[in-house]
């Protein structure tokens, strides 16, 4: 991998601002374009990650004292290092995920705009003054840092994940030990390189790879550790708040979807058709907000379809370098596999196959983008989250069909509306089971956005004002004798 900073490719770990490796037991990290090796990163031992713990356990004393303008620079200085290295970063992103470059580019930026976002939160962190029982009496409430945070995050956003997690927690005085999956570690890492570049303390932010199971079993039961934020399926979300009880540890957990995409027969099809193509096909359908049931009022569905054959027929899948590429590989096999058999099942359970429908001979992770009709509730692909390029569509008559359909998920993380009735959109949108949804719009994730689910889809929220609480805990010191 050439890249102009080749520093950013980092094939250690940071504990207390040294970076250090595990060479007896390494990981190695494979593009899933064309299956090559691109480097390996330690499994960290277990008195590495008590290292990182305790490293991280010593800064806070520091850190959390720091003047909130003093953090707001430190986190201005990342940011302005993140857009100053975008390229890099987004090169490094495309080899180990995957995903086109041009959309790389975009994920960097994304990401970014979190840390740009709290830095400015980081000097609003206000508290308040209560009147008291009497007139000698005050009530003064202050917001202090929780912390130390483990922050474990996924492969499908390798970097945007990771910074929406880092900077509010950093923003709130809190210190970090960040876990990257094992598939994607290299654009974390190389935030972290950054965030020294930047000036941050040592031991305020620590980086490590490994064996998830060992990492997040640690981080969990040690009582140096107070929050836990995961993004993740719901299954792994559920274990490590389990882990987390005996040490009464904060949560925040952003787990799995099953996202509906309603179309009443009022829509505009030119902003369905828009809403739906990023909504579906951002990292070839590999998102926790992507649209997973797509549900067409009849009236609409003749036109409907047919857009869609155009519009998914048209989509370059390969290479993510090559220019106007839309659709690059899965992360791995058994994300193929998966994809495959929800789409088989579909077809032997009744379902149309209109496009696509197998994988490509480009490589084992490409998937061709598919279109399936005649979809029916109790089929897997309605229940699961199909983490793909697959359009699943169904169809329904009335108004007052669609809450029990589109509710009929333990999931609730988004869901998307398309109507130009306003009574509607309101009517509607009260009564659906999710934390985000998006109302002629398949665009819900930006920085100012509360980012995060109901029902089995989590707790907490990322992202806009809200976002940084989760790293605050509320102090009420009531003053009497004045």
């Amino acid at each position: 991998m050439q890249l102009n900073n080749q520093l950013l490719l980092k094939n250690q770990c940071l504990i207390n601002g040294q970076w250090i490796e595990n060479g007896s037991q390494r990981i190695k990290v494979f593009n899933p374009s064309n299956g090559e090796l691109i480097e390996s990163v330690p499994a960290v031992s277990e008195k590495q990650i008590q290292s990182a713990i305790s490293a991280a356990s010593k800064a806070i004393e520091t850190w959390k004292h720091l003047a909130a303008d003093e953090r707001s620079i430190l986190l201005r200085k990342w940011y302005d290092l993140i857009i100053e290295n975008e390229l890099d970063l987004a090169q490094i992103m495309s080899d180990e995920q995957g995903k086109p470059i041009e959309e790389a580019l975009q994920e960097v930026r994304y990401g970014a705009s979190y840390v740009e976002w709290f830095a400015e939160e980081a000097k609003r962190i206000n508290g308040n003054i209560l009147p008291g029982k009497s007139l000698n009496n005050k009530i003064f409430v202050t917001k202090e840092p929780v912390g130390v945070c483990g922050l474990i995050t996924p492969w499908n956003f390798p970097n945007a994940m990771i910074a929406r997690k880092m900077a509010p927690a950093l923003a709130a005085g809190c210190t970090i030990i960040a876990k990257p999956s094992e598939e994607t570690p290299f654009s974390a890492l190389a935030l972290a390189e950054l965030a020294c570049m930047a000036g941050f303390p040592r031991g305020v932010i620590n980086m490590i790879t490994g064996d998830s199971k060992k990492i997040g079993e640690l981080l969990t039961s040690s009582p140096l550790v107070h929050k836990i934020s995961f993004t993740g399926s719901t299954k792994v979300g559920e274990i490590l708040k389990s882990q987390c009880v005996p040490t009464h540890k904060r949560t925040s957990m952003e787990l799995g979807g099953n996202a509906p995409f309603i179309i009443f027969d009022d829509a505009n099809l030119e902003e369905v058709m828009k809403g739906l193509m990023h909504a579906k096909f951002r990292n070839s359908g590999q998102t926790c907000v992507a649209a997973n049931r797509i549900l067409v009022q009849k009236k609409f569905y003749t036109q409907f379809i047919e857009a869609v054959k155009q519009a998914v027929s048209k989509l370059i899948i390969g290479d993510p370098y090559v220019q106007d590429v839309k659709i690059g590989p899965l992360i791995n096999e058994a994300a193929v596999k998966k994809v495959d058999r929800l789409v088989q099942d579909a077809i032997q359970n009744g379902a149309e196959l209109v496009l696509g429908g197998k994988t490509l001979e480009l490589g084992p992770c490409f998937y061709e983008p598919t279109v399936l009709t005649n979809i029916k509730p109790d089929m897997k692909i309605f229940n699961e989250e199909i983490f793909g390029p697959v359009v699943a569509i169904l169809t329904f008559e009335k108004e007052d069909e669609i809450l029990e359909l589109s509710n009929q998920t333990n999931a609730g993380l988004a869901a998307y509306l398309f109507t130009k009735d306003v009574a509607r959109i309101f009517r509607i949108s009260r009564e659906l089971q999710f934390g985000m949804i998006g109302v002629n719009t398949g665009v819900i994730s930006y920085a100012s956005v509360p980012f995060g689910g109901a029902k089995y889809s989590g707790e907490g929220r990322e992202g806009s004002k809200y976002g940084i609480e989760e790293y605050l805990e509320i102090k009420s010191t009531v003053l009497s004798g004045i």
